[in-house]
C-alpha cells in the first residue's frame, strides 16, 4: 500500500461500505479500510451471542435456554429498508441481492393512550381500525387519494395547495384531520421524529407518505424489508461487489492519521500512506471536523415472548409518538430481539425510554448504550473529505428525498 494513489479512499461503517461498492462499479479506484476486525463499524451485526455479552461487559455467559451463541446475529443499530426506497433500488441495480436474502417485516404498530394498535395495511383494515373515528377515516381516505394522485411536476394535481409554500399544518386543516390522525400520518407514515414538519412546506411530507404507500404496494403486508441474517450482510455484499470491480478492502487496519493540507492528501496506516483525491468516512475518523448535536439511547432487549397486542408477529416495528408520552421526539421499537431507541432529551435517558421497555416486560437480558449524535461541520467541498452523520434513533433508513445541509448522502 506504500504511497499508492487512489481516486477514492473510504473509512467507516455500513453506509461507507455501500458507497465503496457503488463507486467501484462506476470504475473508480477504491480502497476501503476499517480499523475493526468486522464489517459495518458501529452498525455491525454481532455474532456469536457471547461477543455481545463481552461488548457490553455483561458478566458470565448467555444462559443455555438461549441456544447456541453462533446462531445469533444481533444488529447494534437496526434500520429497516423501505421496499421502494433508494437503498433497495441500489441493491437491485448493483445486483448485491445475489448475496442476500430479505424478509418482509410482519407488522407495524403505534402506541396510543397506553395501548398498541396495528397500523392498517389495507382499506378494509383502515375502516375496521380503532385508531380513528368513522368520519376521520373517510377524511383520511380522501387525503390518501390526494397523496396517491399528487405529482410534483403537474400543478393539476395540487387541488389549490402550493406544495412549496403551504405548510403541512394547513393541509391537515384542509382535510380536517384530528390530532390522532396527524400523529399517525406524520410519525407512522411520513416517519418524522418530531412535529417540526407541520410548519414546513408540505411537499416533502407528501412525498414521504407517497413513498410509504408505494413501498407497501410492492408486498402488500408491510413497506419494510430487512436482511434475513442481519444488517451485517449489507457491507459484506458490497465488499464482494467492490472486489469484483477492482476495489480493495482491508479489515483490522489501524488508522494513524488523515493527512491533509487544505485538501485531503491521504491516510497513514502502519507507516504507509494511501494517497487519494477524495475521502469518505464516518465521524469517528475525523473527530476534529464534526460536532455533537445530541445523543441517542438504545436498549437491546432479548425476549422469550411476543410483545402484547402485536398478533404474535415474529418481526415488527412499534412507534411511540412524542405526544403520547409528553416528549419532543418519538421512541422506536423493533423485535424479536427488541431494540428500543430514542433521542436523549434529559440527563436520565434510561427513564426516558421506560415507556417502551414497559411494553416488553419481562426481558431475558438488556444491553444499554448511549452514543453521541455527530454531524460534519461542513460539506467537505473544499477539503474533499466527506463525512457521514452518526446514526439517529429512527429504526428506518431515513426517507428524506432531498439533500440537506451537512448531509451528503440523502437517504442513509
Amino acid at each position: 500500500m506504500k504511497s499508492t494513489q487512489y481516486f477514492l479512499l473510504i473509512l467507516g461503517n455500513q453506509l461507507e461500505c455501500i458507497l465503496s461498492g457503488i463507486m467501484s462499479v462506476n470504475g473508480k479506484k477504491v480502497l476501503h479500510m476499517d480499523r475493526n476486525p468486522y464489517y459495518g463499524g458501529e452498525s455491525a451485526s454481532i455474532t456469536p451471542l457471547e461477543d455481545l455479552y463481552k461488548r457490553f461487559k455483561i458478566p458470565g455467559a448467555p444462559p443455555a435456554t438461549m441456544g447456541r451463541g453462533r446462531d445469533w446475529n444481533v444488529d447494534l443499530i437496526p434500520k429497516f429498508l423501505m421496499a421502494n426506497g433508494q437503498v433497495v433500488k441500489m441493491l437491485l441495480f448493483t445486483k448485491v441481492t445475489r448475496y442476500l436474502d430479505f424478509k418482509v417485516t410482519e407488522g407495524r404498530f403505534v402506541y396510543k393512550r397506553g395501548k398498541i394498535y396495528k397500523v392498517p395495511s389495507t382499506e378494509a383494515e383502515a375502516l375496521a381500525s380503532s385508531l380513528m373515528g368513522l368520519f376521520r377515516k373517510r377524511r383520511f381516505r380522501k387525503f390518501l387519494i390526494y397523496v396517491a394522485d399528487f405529482d410534483e411536476k403537474d400543478p393539476r394535481t395540487f387541488e389549490g395547495i402550493d406544495p412549496k409554500k403551504t405548510s403541512m399544518r394547513e393541509v391537515c386543516k384542509k382535510f380536517d384531520s384530528g390530532q390522532d390522525v396527524i400523529d399517525f400520518t406524520g410519525h407512522a407514515l411520513a416517519l418524522y421524529r418530531t412535529d417540526d414538519y407541520l410548519d414546513q412546506p408540505c411537499c416533502e411530507t407528501i412525498k414521504r407518505i407517497k413513498l410509504y404507500s408505494e413501498s407497501l404496494a410492492r408486498y402488500g403486508k408491510s413497506p419494510y424489508l430487512y436482511p434475513l441474517y442481519g444488517l451485517g450482510g449489507l457491507p459484506q455484499g458490497f465488499a464482494r461487489l467492490s472486489a469484483i470491480y477492482g476495489g480493495t478492502y482491508m479489515l483490522n487496519k489501524p488508522i494513524e492519521e488523515v493527512i491533509q493540507n487544505g485538501k485531503v492528501i491521504g491516510v497513514k496506516s502502519e507507516g504507509e500512506i494511501a494517497r487519494c483525491k477524495q475521502l469518505i468516512c464516518d465521524p469517528s475518523y475525523v473527530k476534529d471536523q464534526v460536532e455533537k448535536v445530541g445523543q441517542v439511547i438504545r436498549v437491546i432487549c432479548i425476549l422469550s415472548h411476543p410483545i402484547k397486542n402485536t398478533d404474535a408477529a415474529n418481526s415488527c416495528q412499534i412507534i411511540i409518538a412524542q405526544n403520547q408520552v409528553n416528549r419532543k421526539s418519538d421512541i422506536y421499537l423493533c423485535k424479536y430481539i427488541t431494540i428500543a431507541s430514542t433521542t436523549v432529551e434529559t440527563k436520565e435517558p434510561e427513564k426516558e425510554i421506560r415507556p417502551a421497555l414497559e411494553l416488553l416486560e419481562p426481558t431475558e437480558q438488556k444491553f444499554v448504550s448511549i452514543s453521541d449524535h455527530l454531524v460534519p461541520k461542513d460539506l467537505g467541498t473544499e477539503s474533499q473529505i466527506f463525512i457521514s452523520h452518526t446514526y439517529d434513533a429512527l429504526t428506518l433508513r431515513r426517507p428524506e428525498m432531498k439533500r440537506k445541509k451537512n448531509d451528503i448522502y440523502g437517504e442513509d
